[in-house]
């Protein structure tokens, strides 16, 4: 049977906004006469907010606290979110071909709320799924499996009827540890991470495998 239900994350999956955070990791460092390396760009990837600036102020040596970087890194995204923020290719045509499958589907991701509200609003997205899981909602980010059994909990399924489209090893980690379906789709970010825990690993979100998953006419 093909999946009751689809999770899905959001930061470089539905939308490009890892590119926009890299940004802003550059112009919160810059600040503070460090640089933004890739290296440290792969440690803060997936996390939630206050672990990922955690990793950033051990790994730059900052005086700075995480309540004080979050805010701040915020409102620089916030200024960038305009000219920068766009779909990844696929995101729309999918979610019109499960919505005309009646097939529920929810966003889980590691950022917080006030910039998710932000992100999905700013394509009136909010309304097309049935819930929203943040950081806020759970206790143990990704790759704890915690975010992925709420949304199986909230579908009212078992977590293997559960399909999960991530972009990053460690929300591929916590999907599998669940017990769900798990879609990888790689960005220019993340193609070098290791998705061998993947079920499928996909190239785009207009990949008809996808979509053949799902059982959905649009394939």
């Amino acid at each position: 049977m093909p999946p009751r239900a689809v999770a899905f994350d959001m930061d470089g999956l539905m939308f490009n906004s890892e590119d926009v955070y890299t940004d802003v990791g550059r112009e919160l460092l810059r600040r503070r006469g460090c640089e933004f390396t890739s290296e440290l760009k792969d440690l803060m990837m997936g996390l939630a907010p206050r672990p990922s600036f955690e990793v950033m102020i051990e790994s730059c040596s900052l005086d700075d606290t995480p309540d004080a970087l979050i805010p701040e890194s915020e409102e620089i995204f916030i200024a960038l979110l305009e000219e920068q923020l766009a779909p990844m290719p696929g995101l729309f045509p999918l979610l019109d071909a499960l919505e005309a499958a009646h097939v529920p589907k929810a966003v889980a991701t590691s950022t917080g709320r006030r910039l998710t509200a932000v992100v999905l609003s700013h394509f009136d997205l909010e309304r097309r799924f049935r819930f929203i899981l943040t950081s806020q909602d759970i206790t143990h980010a990704k790759p704890d499996p915690e975010i992925y059994l709420l949304a199986a909990d909230r579908f009212g399924i078992a977590p293997g009827q559960m399909l999960v489209l991530e972009d990053s090893h460690n929300g591929c980690r916590a999907a599998r540890a669940a017990g769900a379906f798990v879609v990888a789709i790689p960005n220019h970010h993340t193609e070098h991470h290791d998705f061998s825990m993947a079920d499928l690993v996909a190239e785009s979100l207009e990949d008809r495998r996808i979509h053949e998953a799902l059982g959905l006419k649009s394939a």
